[in-house]
């Protein structure tokens, strides 16, 4: 089971979040937001006395867990991931800013400051704190900015494929090109899947994977399939960080943290294992078959090296 609660982030930007619920009678009522009600009942046979109120015992909070997604992504790209962690913890996405069913300001900000303060925004409005953090890619960064800035929210950091060192103007030159060979409007959303897991050009090998990852960002137009959001929103957004290191703020973060990374993903081994050394707590996992959609690629892999690390750091009640 899936709701959407709006939260209100930096600058009263809209953001739709998404809460993914156990749908198990025992976890129905546990680890609802401030302010909404709970769906438990009482009444006759609840075990209290005839004429009195139904006697409640309050259940312990379940901690808390937010996804964030990388650039381009949605919050539903983690819905596979959201419905493992929900059996035993408050598992909570976001569509960030610009992103998904969130609100998508033409002049911003997408600088580094919004979507980080969107991200504090979730997680004090849904009272997910100390929350555990799950980022990939740019949503990566921002858990671990978020982290560094507010050691007090945050119990546990996940991040995903990507990297702290500074990209340069070159890849973002990359960037612009391959946006500008997207031969859009797709016909359907099969041509849409076809051609970012097997016909883009910047592919080294076909990947299935990243063609449904991409399926998932598109809307039918009149014309046909469009991305759900802007491209020069997404340049604008990579431009703020793409030119600058991030090491200094990893160092920051002091909850336990892993550095997951694909085989054949966009942050290398070498760079990968520099980050777990300048973390405070940091661990370090690899996951064959798969490149930078590491949660796409490989559903297992990613599971069997997240799963037991948030088991063991949130101690979830059983």
């Amino acid at each position: 089971m899936v709701r959407r609660i709006d939260v209100t982030g930096a600058g009263g930007v809209r953001l739709a979040a998404w809460e993914y619920a156990d749908p198990s009678p025992s976890s129905s009522s546990r680890g609802y937001p401030k302010g909404l009600p709970s769906p438990r009942g009482g009444g006759p046979g609840s075990g209290s006395a005839a004429g009195s109120a139904p006697r409640v015992h309050p259940e312990p909070k379940r901690p808390g867990v937010l996804l964030l997604h990388g650039l381009m992504g949605r919050a539903s790209h983690w819905a596979p991931t959201a419905r493992w962690l929900a059996g035993r913890y408050r598992a909570v996405a976001v569509d960030q800013r610009g992103h998904g069913r969130s609100g998508k300001p033409a002049e911003g900000p997408y600088g580094r400051d919004a979507f980080v303060q969107d991200a504090e925004a979730v997680v004090e409005q849904l009272d997910l704190a100390p929350v555990a953090l799950i980022g990939h890619s740019m949503g990566a960064l921002t858990a671990w900015q978020l982290a560094a800035r507010r050691p007090e929210l945050v119990r546990a950091l996940v991040i995903c494929d990507m990297r702290a060192s500074a990209l340069g103007a070159r890849s973002q030159r990359e960037w612009e090109e391959w946006f500008g060979s997207w031969p859009v409007p797709f016909a359907a959303l099969a041509d849409v899947r076809r051609w970012f897991g097997e016909e883009d050009p910047t592919l080294e090998r076909p990947r299935p994977s990243r063609g449904a990852f991409f399926a998932e960002v598109m809307a039918e137009r009149s014309d046909g399939w469009r991305p759900v959001f802007s491209r020069r929103q997404m340049l604008t957004a990579r431009e703020t960080w793409v030119h600058d290191a991030h090491w200094e703020e990893l160092a920051q973060v002091r909850c336990p943290t892993l550095v997951v990374r694909g085989l054949d993903g966009e942050l290398g081994r070498a760079e990968a294992m520099e980050m777990v050394r300048v973390l405070p707590r940091g661990r370090y996992a690899e996951i064959p078959d798969a490149g930078h959609l590491v949660h796409y690629d490989s559903p297992e892999g990613w599971r069997g090296v997240v799963q037991p690390f948030l088991d063991e750091v949130l101690h979830p009640v059983a």
